[in-house]
């Protein structure tokens, strides 16, 4: 599964600790994604997935919320695209 990143942010706080977005497509899905990523510590990740632009191909979301939940490389790829986007604020 070939994703490209359009967007990346983060933060941080010692109250919520690291909250980012990243915004992306996947080859061969009509839609692009955003992943919302919170970390108290930066170690231990949730996320939340949802299309960027509205609504899109259910069997497409699933699809990836399946694959991200499998593929630690693909998940790590998008929280490493939002700690770089941290570093360089």
């Amino acid at each position: 599964m070939e994703i490209t990143i359009i967007q990346a942010s983060m933060s941080y706080s010692k109250e919520d600790g690291y909250i980012g977005t990243v915004a992306f497509t996947v080859e061969g899905h009509s839609e692009p994604y955003e992943v919302a990523l919170q970390s108290k510590k930066g170690k231990d990740w949730a996320y939340s997935l949802l299309f960027r632009h509205g609504s899109g191909k259910e069997e497409d979301i699933l699809a990836l919320e399946e694959r991200l939940e499998e593929d630690d490389e693909l998940f790590d790829r998008l929280v490493d695209a939002a700690m770089a986007a941290y570093r360089e604020a």
